[in-house]
């Protein structure tokens, strides 16, 4: 039987990616999943499903088309879709009534997309090297034809979504990135009603360029005032200028564009992956936490800075050194903030004792951590969210860029 499985891989597997490869890239967007069944009902599977997740990132939801498996929307926490989902692994199922179900992340680059999952008759080992292969190559295809189609936004979103969330989420950066040395991720809530929130990070060398930020207001007002400050940032980021400059481009352009009387409150931050070594401007934010051996050992303090549009001085930058296994968390004040039951705001001290469960309650990295975090601080706000709230945690794996230097 090994050996059948090693042959069908050989044989099947090349032109199982080579006909995707050739019909995919003047495929309409509708005929892609269709495409990736039958190519797979080809190589032995059946059953295929392409799940994505969806924008309040709970439920893994699949994507209708013909030829698919169209089954319920599957939970990101507590499902074997979901664990294959936030651990970025390969999760295999023994059926009943025989067979396998497999459940393989679609990662573009380390970002996950979503799941496929299959049923096999039979799997080997190199039917496993060539399903994450076709994984990945599914989620590239998605990414693809997702820039020119509305039908995967559509999929993913359960619920009515404001004007602003719209413009809110067209407007982030991949919810997570993973490199060797660092890992980033980033939940926007209200999902479908966010606006002044956002977040941005971009890796350019050894430095990971790092905004959280909160702008005045709610619904149009907010997200364009956020929309103003993203893009003075990723401008100021892009033409290679300091982090005390990235900070009075921000404030000049809203001052310019609102009036003295609207301000964005900001976080930015530099972090040399190599050394670790973290800048911070922290412009009227609750202080980070340093997360350190699976608990808050203390905020991230640094030097009062006015918001981002109040004209300020130049900003004070603090300094921190980082060890390897670190984490920064970084939030906005509508996660401490949130009235719980008419009582008092959820506070800080909470936020603190349910981070401190984590190494208890969720191992998966960062994104599964982040999710798993949001979910238990939405319950234990009694599920409400009434104003903005953005978690953003960056993980510093340590070590220096000797693999870079390779590559030169």
């Amino acid at each position: 039987m090994a050996e059948e499985s090693v042959d069908r891989s050989e044989g099947f597997g090349e032109r199982l990616l080579g006909v995707l490869l050739d019909r995919a890239r003047l495929m309409p967007p509708q005929l892609i999943a269709p495409l990736i069944a039958e190519e797979v009902v080809r190589f032995g599977g059946r059953d295929v499903s392409i799940l994505l997740q969806d924008y309040a990132q709970e439920l893994l939801v699949p994507l209708p088309g013909r030829k698919l498996h169209v089954g319920q929307p599957q939970p990101v926490v507590g499902s074997p879709a979901g664990r294959a989902f936030l651990r970025a692994d390969v999760v295999e199922v023994p059926q009943a009534q025989g067979g396998v179900r497999m459940y393989l992340p679609l990662l573009d680059g380390s970002d996950q997309v979503g799941v496929m999952a299959l049923t096999m008759d039979t799997v080997g080992d190199d039917d496993r090297r060539l399903l994450r292969r076709l994984a990945g190559l599914v989620a590239d295809m998605l990414i693809t034809k997702n820039s020119y189609t509305d039908q995967f936004f559509l999929a993913r979103r359960r619920e009515p979504m404001s004007v602003s969330a719209e413009i809110q989420w067209s407007l982030l950066p991949p919810l997570t990135m993973t490199v060797s040395q660092v890992a980033v991720a980033g939940i926007l809530e209200p999902a479908y009603r966010v606006a002044g929130d956002s977040f941005d990070y971009a890796l350019n060398e050894n430095i990971l360029h790092a905004a959280v930020i909160d702008a005045m207001g709610h619904g149009l007002d907010a997200v364009v005032m956020a929309t103003v400050a993203i893009g003075a940032y990723r401008h100021a980021r892009r033409v290679f200028v300091s982090l005390e400059e990235k900070y009075g481009y921000m404030d000049d352009a809203i001052s310019r564009q609102f009036g003295p009387d609207h301000f964005v409150t900001a976080q930015l931050m530099h972090l040399n992956i190599a050394t670790g070594e973290l800048e911070l401007v922290n412009a009227g934010h609750p202080a980070p936490l340093l997360i350190r051996g699976g608990r808050v050992v203390r905020q991230l303090e640094s030097a009062t800075t006015l918001p981002v549009g109040f004209g300020g001085e130049q900003p004070r930058i603090r300094q921190h050194m980082l060890q390897p296994g670190d984490r920064v968390l970084c939030y906005t004040d509508g996660i401490i903030e949130e009235h719980v039951a008419g009582e008092e705001p959820f506070g800080e001290e909470r936020l603190i004792q349910c981070v401190d469960r984590l190494a208890e309650e969720s191992s998966g990295g960062v994104r599964a951590d982040l999710t798993w975090l949001s979910h238990t601080l939405k319950a234990e706000r009694g599920g409400h969210t009434s104003d903005d709230a953005t978690l953003f945690m960056i993980e510093w794996h340590g070590g220096a860029a000797d693999h870079l230097a390779d590559l030169d």
